[in-house]
Parts: structure tokens; sequence; C-alpha cells
């Protein structure tokens, strides 16, 4: 879905809910599409914002998130440094997608396959439990970091 598409979409999602699209509210959505792949934390998407809407403040850029949270625009992810990040939902998606986070340089790769569909249908059989959403960040080391270990001399 191309930027035009997706801030319609987003106009329309927070008019149902009661909400404008005020300038700040398009500038802090403009931030995230331009920069979907990169899992910004609320600082940097200030940051950005900022660039696009001088008059911004932080405390907007957080209620704007919480606000595109709530209505499941973004999703709020934590990779265990201590900042939440966001990510944009993908349109039509069923589920969030998965990450695999490198360990060694800190590198957010997005898994875009669901591959959960059986664990899904056992958890919601055996538990009783009707999944609606689920979340999964692999830990390891990448394919990049893998190959500058291999090449690195041994003393």
């Amino acid at each position: 879905m191309d930027s035009t598409a997706a801030l319609k979409k987003t106009k329309q999602q927070l008019h149902e809910s009661g909400f404008k699209l005020t300038p700040q509210r398009e500038a802090t959505v403009l931030v995230l599409l331009e920069n979907e792949k990169d899992h910004l934390s609320a600082e940097e998407i200030y940051f950005l914002v900022k660039r696009k809407s001088p008059e911004i403040g932080l405390a907007t850029v957080y209620r704007t998130l919480e606000i595109l949270t709530d209505l499941k625009v973004v999703d709020k992810v934590s990779f265990n440094d201590g900042l939440a990040r966001y990510d944009l939902r993908k349109e039509g998606a069923k589920h969030f997608h998965h990450h695999l986070l490198c360990l060694e340089c800190g590198n957010i790769e997005e898994v875009e396959e669901d591959l959960l569909g059986e664990v899904e249908q056992v958890i919601e059989q055996r538990y009783r439990f009707m999944v609606k959403d689920h979340r999964l960040t692999f830990h390891g080391i990448c394919e990049e970091c893998q190959q500058k270990k291999k090449n690195q001399p041994t003393e």
C-alpha cells in the first residue's frame, strides 16, 4: 500500500473512533510510513516528526502513538533494550509479523510468514483459549555477523 492510501486508511480509522487526523498526527504517520522497516522508538519518531512539524512536542508524539496503538494501526514492541518501539501493521495481515534479533549487531529482520497456524490450533484445542494474535522474536546471530566471526583470524 502506498503512503497516500495508508494515510487515507489511517484517517478513516481515526475518524471512526472519534479522532481527527491533525497535522501532527499526519506527520507522525508519515514518519512511520517512511521508516517502516526501522522499528523506531518514540524519541526517534519525535526527532523525525520535528523536521516536518517543528512545533510538535514529545508528549504529542507519545499520545499519537498510543492512539495509533489502541487502533491497531501500529504495534508497540520491545526487543529487550529498554525501549518501546513502534511497528506499522501490514494491511490485511491476520497476525503481527515476527522478528529475528541479532545478539551481536542488534539488527532486526522481519519475518512476514506466519508459520504458527498449527501451534495456534493446538493451543486453542488443548487450553480452550481463543488466540487473537501472537508475537515471536527469535534471538540469535545474523548471517553477516556469522561471516565476520568466520573470517576473523584466530590467535
